[in-house]
């Protein structure tokens, strides 16, 4: 007994604690995927309105000549 109490209470705390941080680094690693899914699905957007814009600009230029 440690201060009163049986040593396996506190085993038991112990492992609560180590269950809410493991649960707090899972969450923290997925939210890092999560952004740098975004991130990359970003990019790809801005790029297809970059092409985009570009095609009709060329396109725009075809017309005219």
């Amino acid at each position: 007994m440690i201060l009163g109490m049986p040593w396996w209470i506190f085993l038991i705390v112990l492992l609560i604690f180590l269950s809410g941080y493991m649960a707090f680094r899972a969450m923290r690693a997925e939210k890092q995927l999560e952004q740098q899914f975004i991130e990359k699905e970003g990019n790809i957007y801005l790029q297809r309105m970059e092409d985009e814009r570009q095609r009709k600009a060329e396109d725009h230029r075809g017309i005219s000549s």
